[in-house]
């Protein structure tokens, strides 16, 4: 397998989007293709508190999740090439939106309602989808972030028929459309979104 090149020097990809969307899977395999150190920052906040994420918020709540969540991104170097994967709520602080942007190219791996629903059922450890009814609780939390996600991504990929090798490949593919000029804040081409 060869090992493809992101043009933007010094520059990081920055995956967003709803839990169940793959982030995590996704970033693996574009670490495997670009070589690039891979940082997720849902482990940096459980490995700063030795604890789950669920327990994180079982024990401290959500706020005080949501704070380490933007230190972890406040401390991440926008001068290294990264792989950066986020947690789903990332984008709920104004704050955050600007640092993802400066990290990086922010791709939103996005997918049918049903398709992430489906998947985070599966997992079973969604502090967030502990309370009430599951289903609606989750279709409450995708609807405020969706214009969160819209507003801060550079690109959009749909996951919800592709693998998680072919998300890596066609976001790769999406970046290599940007040339070799693009940097981050400046217009993206129709053709890429």
């Amino acid at each position: 397998m060869g090992h493809w090149t992101v043009n933007q020097a010094g520059k990081s990809i920055v995956l967003i989007g709803m839990m169940g969307a793959g982030k995590s899977s996704v970033g693996r395999c574009l670490q495997r293709r670009t070589q690039f150190a891979l940082l997720d920052t849902d482990e940096i906040v459980a490995s700063k508190f030795g604890l789950s994420i669920p327990e994180i918020f079982s024990k401290y709540g959500e706020q005080v999740f949501r704070e380490a969540e933007t230190q972890a991104l406040r401390e991440m170097a926008p001068d290294k090439q990264t792989i950066i994967v986020t947690g789903g709520g990332i984008v709920l602080c104004e704050d955050n939106l600007d640092f993802l942007k400066r990290l990086g190219v922010v791709v939103w791996l996005d997918s049918k309602e049903e398709t992430l629903f489906e998947r985070v059922a599966r997992s079973g450890n969604r502090p967030l989808l502990q309370r009430g009814n599951p289903r609606e609780v989750f279709a409450q939390i995708l609807q405020a972030r969706l214009p969160l996600y819209a507003k801060v991504a550079n690109i959009r990929v749909d996951t919800s028929v592709l693998t998680d090798e072919e998300i890596a490949v066609a976001i790769l593919s999406k970046l290599g459309k940007l040339g070799r000029n693009w940097r981050p804040g400046s217009p993206i081409p129709a053709t890429a979104r």
